[in-house]
């Protein structure tokens, strides 16, 4: 009887991979996300047929060759069709001033994410920052030759300003300092220089300035922060409002939050008819404290909103809501946590990814995956948050922004500019006002009396 023969028999010129590594391979052709890593798998196999012994490395060897001269055309198409983008008309492009004193950074990060930004995206930059410190900061980057063309180009302005707003000062001191670079920038878009005003600093004083700047829309009685959560569907975003303007609320401004969030799902976001939430503890109409109680059947009266009940902590990012109204003070907890989740989760797999040889295996396959997750639940993806109520289009960005984020953050100000969010704001806004003249003359009121009046819907 003749002996069977091992299966790596080391005389074989092409040995057979086992059935594990034949799987892995099949898998890893289907899976286009991660043909990105042909290049680390390749090298991680060709290390491993070094370390390991003749039989095992003739193996690693094989699948590293496999992996390389198999899969490396497939990545060769996948980079050339994603790395197509349609070049910019210059008849598109959009003014935008940017507050560059603002931020823990500034003013060095927050020209860069500009200098990056006219690059890739239709608008212009009118960028606003005191004269030594941008001088500095160009110097400590070495963007002094990037920032010369884009300023021959016409792609970037720069306006000198006086001291600038600390991080630690009062919202009220942009009164006094009426030179500093917020105010400056809100100027550009009151004056029509612009179309939109970007700041990452301190935020309380990008509110005032816009307030006493630009102005309130009339029947919005404070305006509000709305920044974008990720959900479960990766196509869609959910509206959360207010994340930090407004400490203390009245059941009146968490309707006028719906408002305000309902026009910006419907003309940014393109939800056709955008799903209202009410956050709370519960589900049902009675659950709560007094100000979402109240607040409660002013959202469910409101004829111009679809108004879809009370949005528990656990269903905001379950995609069942649009748009999630609720108080500064808890919207801006609720901001911070979900910012650290996304860090936290990106830790723990760090650590468990790489334990043992399967492992190591796996976690180099899953690297784009991951890589798709922290873009996810990065807020620098993001990049900032847009003050709705204000009579203009203001980004208010994260106070750590640097390039990436502020390129964000400027993307989502020219997709508001471009949307005619405002002309749907001022439409929201004399409805607003006629309906407020029509209860001073003594008209029926409408669902905010009952509540004012103390109308709690009963618990059934």
């Amino acid at each position: 009887m003749v002996a069977k023969e091992p299966e790596f028999d080391p005389r074989y010129r092409r040995p057979k991979p086992s059935r594990a590594i034949r799987r892995l391979v099949i898998w890893y052709r289907r899976n286009a996300a991660v043909t990105s890593l042909v290049g680390t798998a390749t090298s991680s196999a060709t290390t491993m047929a070094s370390a390991a012994g003749s039989v095992a490395g003739s193996v690693a060897g094989s699948v590293a060759s496999t992996a390389g001269s198999v899969l490396y055309p497939l990545r060769r198409l996948q980079q050339g069709a994603g790395g197509l983008e349609a070049p910019i008309r210059e008849a598109d492009r959009l003014w935008v001033a940017v507050d560059g004193m603002g931020g823990d950074f500034a003013p060095g990060p927050i020209l860069a994410g500009c200098l990056d930004a006219v690059r890739v995206l239709p608008l212009r930059v009118r960028f606003v920052a005191e004269e030594a410190a941008l001088q500095e900061a160009v110097a400590a980057l070495d963007l002094g030759e990037e920032l010369r063309e884009a300023v021959a180009a016409g792609l970037l302005e720069l306006i000198s300003s006086g001291p600038s707003v600390e991080m630690h000062e009062e919202a009220r001191v942009v009164r006094r300092k009426r030179d500093a670079s917020i105010n400056l920038a809100m100027d550009q878009v009151s004056q029509g220089q612009a179309m939109a005003v970007y700041s990452a600093g301190n935020s309380g004083a990008v509110m005032a300035a816009a307030i006493f700047r630009l102005g309130r829309l009339k029947g919005i009685d404070r305006p509000a922060i709305g920044a974008l959560f990720p959900t479960k569907d990766p196509a869609e975003q959910v509206l959360v409002l207010d994340v930090g303007a407004n400490m203390d609320c009245k059941p009146a401004y968490l309707h006028q939050f719906g408002l305000l969030g309902s026009i910006y799902s419907r003309d940014v976001l393109g939800v056709a008819n955008p799903r209202i939430g009410l956050l709370n503890i519960g589900e049902e109409s009675c659950k709560g404290n007094d100000l979402t109680v109240k607040a409660y059947p002013l959202l469910e009266a409101e004829s111009r909103l679809r108004f879809a009940g009370n949005c528990e902590g656990r269903d905001v990012l379950s995609g069942q809501f649009d748009v999630v109204v609720c108080d500064g003070y808890t919207g801006n907890v609720l901001l911070k946590f979900l910012e650290s989740v996304g860090g936290v989760l990106l830790d723990v797999l760090r650590a468990e990814l790489p334990r043992g040889r399967r492992g190591k295996v796996g976690s180099a396959f899953l690297r784009s995956n991951l890589v798709r997750i922290k873009k996810r639940l990065d807020h620098a993806e993001h990049g900032g948050a847009l003050l709705l109520g204000v009579n203009g289009i203001c980004v208010i960005g994260h106070g750590s922004s640097k390039a990436l984020s502020v390129v964000s953050a400027l993307r989502l100000a020219h997709r508001a500019a471009s949307h005619g969010v405002m002309d749907d704001l001022h439409q929201l806004s004399a409805a607003s006002t006629a309906e407020a003249g029509r209860e001073e003359a003594g008209a029926e009121p409408g669902p905010e009396a009952g509540a004012k009046a103390g109308a709690i819907p009963a618990c059934g």
